[in-house]
């Protein structure tokens, strides 16, 4: 591993969910192993946001009080992630857009993108959801797809 790799973060999407959550506690263990720094990214989908920018004034309240659930439930995720220490070396940031285009974006400075894995059904339960399937198919550095077995891992 060259020095421009280790200097690249982990980049972990939340969404606030039990897979969000066992995706920071696996995503935290490999930024830990890989001497790399963590970043948490949410993000606030269009259908939320459209509606807050055809409102009156572009500051409006109602952007800060979006920005402030999404923070809140990376934070909630966050607590039930790490129980006991969170990671030293972490960053939290929330984003407008949709998730799976702005995590393949931020894909471009990573050196792994990690996410939780939705869906129901499929072969095995294997089915993913429309964000991981876009990380999956469209990141530029490897994807790590984690299900709510990876609590069953160290």
């Amino acid at each position: 591993m060259n020095a421009e790799t280790v200097s690249k973060p982990v980049i972990v999407g939340v969404d606030g969910s039990e897979y969000s959550s066992a995706a920071l506690r696996y995503a935290g263990t490999l930024a830990a192993r890989l001497g790399a720094r963590l970043e948490v990214i949410t993000c606030i989908g269009m259908p939320d946001y459209l509606v807050v920018a055809h409102l009156e004034n572009a500051e409006h309240p109602l952007t800060a009080r979006l920005e402030e659930t999404a923070s809140r439930l990376v934070e909630d995720a966050l607590g039930r992630a790490f129980t006991g220490d969170r990671p030293q070396n972490i960053d939290v940031t929330v984003r407008f857009g949709p998730p799976g285009k702005v995590l393949v974006e931020e894909s471009r400075r990573a050196q792994l993108l990690v996410v939780g894995r939705h869906g129901e059904g499929g072969f095995l339960g294997t089915s993913m959801g429309s964000v991981s399937k876009a990380c999956a198919a469209h990141s530029v550095c490897p994807v790590l797809l984690v299900g709510q077995e990876a609590d069953d891992l160290p």
